[in-house]
């Protein structure tokens, strides 16, 4: 047996043991005083044993639970039982831990005004004399403590929870950056050689049927093998990229893309070609993206106050085309960025064709042919 192996008790079964130890310590200070008899007695032992028995639903309920206990407090001094209302320090204790500090603090303030009033008004025993003590400052000192015993647990839970936030990012990030290298891998290693054997047999057994050839059917496997690895590494590429965060965005989101970019300064059109039809979500996404990547481009390096967005439905492919008026041709070609490469690799995956450069008029184009039969 391992002796060392800790056990979690209930968050419900703790409440309910501090409730009933709070309860049993106020029934012994009440009683073990000096106290009413009869019905007082009976009236007062109820309400110190319901002050305590409430804050099992402090968690669940604090505003009320604070309510609650502040209202016994004030009913067990009016029976006559002078006793702290150690029930009311928890429950504000519950409230401020939970953010509900204005309120605790109101309430806090009413009680301190309402608990001597009600001692002066019953007049008998100790709580009659309540007043003229000290008791009203030993009260306020005990709220101090709670309340900021309150605070400093509610601070002590946000670091927590605010680093525990930051580590699962941290994470996430380092996975997400981890699959973008995994893709860029295999992208570099495997499109290539897998293009080639794909490109060359096909052309073999163009060649061989051309020729009245019979093709032979080692050749015919090879061609089809190559698809198939080629339509599979696109879908392993495009489920290393995408996190699976959110909804991805295709091109029915373009039209808003366009929008929020004129709203921000850049003068944007977009203009759609050809028969819109339903085209493979990898590729409805890639074509966000590039339309995305490019307008993000020109917002922050063109100084374009213009650019357009043509979307071009074809048979067999979405055609892709965004300028701009900005200052390329002035200025030397930057070097390509993560943008660019990033756009690149998702057009190649796809078996496309990616072309970017200055415009001899000024300004820029990106240009991507997105093959939608599923092969280049």
């Amino acid at each position: 047996m391992d002796t060392g192996r800790r056990f979690a008790v209930p968050a419900g079964v703790g409440d309910w043991a501090i409730a009933a130890g709070v309860a049993a310590l106020l029934l012994g200070g009440g009683l073990s005083g000096p106290h009413p008899a009869g019905g007082r007695e009976l009236l007062g032992s109820v309400l110190l044993a319901a002050g305590g028995l409430v804050l099992a639903a402090r968690r669940r309920a604090p505003r009320v639970v604070l309510a609650v206990t502040g209202l016994c407090a004030v009913g067990h001094l009016a029976a006559g039982f002078d006793v702290l209302a150690v029930s009311y320090l928890v429950a504000v204790h519950g409230a401020v831990r939970t953010g509900h500090r204005t309120v605790a603090l109101a309430g806090s303030a009413g009680l301190l005004v309402v608990l001597p009033l009600v001692a002066l008004v019953s007049g008998e025993g100790p709580a009659g004399e309540a007043l003229g003590q000290a008791r009203n400052t030993l009260e306020i000192a005990w709220l101090i403590a709670a309340f900021a015993a309150g605070e400093a647990v509610r601070q002590a839970e946000r670091r927590a929870e605010e680093a525990e936030r930051t580590r699962e990012e941290t994470a996430r990030r380092r996975a997400d950056e981890e699959r973008l290298r995994i893709a860029r891998e295999l992208h570099d290693s495997l499109t290539h050689q897998i293009s080639v054997i794909k490109v060359q047999s096909e052309v073999a057994v163009h060649v061989a049927r051309r020729r009245g050839e019979r093709v032979p059917d080692a050749l015919l496997a090879i061609q089809e093998a190559g698809r198939e690895a080629s339509r599979e590494l696109r879908a392993t590429l495009e489920a290393l990229r995408d996190d699976g965060t959110a909804p991805p965005h295709g091109l029915d989101h373009i039209p808003g893309l366009v929008k929020r970019f004129g709203t921000a300064g850049l003068e944007t059109t977009l203009v759609i070609e050809g028969h819109p039809h339903s085209v493979p979500t990898a590729v409805s996404r890639t074509a966000y993206r590039i339309v995305q990547e490019s307008l993000t481009n020109v917002a922050r390096h063109a100084a374009a106050t213009t650019a357009s967005v043509v979307i071009h439905y074809r048979t067999d492919a979405l055609a892709i085309r965004v300028d701009d008026n900005g200052r390329a041709a002035q200025t030397p070609a930057p070097t390509p960025g993560l943008g660019l490469l990033g756009m690149r690799e998702r057009v190649t995956a796809l078996g496309g064709r990616l072309r970017t450069g200055p415009l001899g008029t000024g300004g820029f184009t990106v240009q991507a042919d997105l093959p939608t039969n599923g092969a280049p």
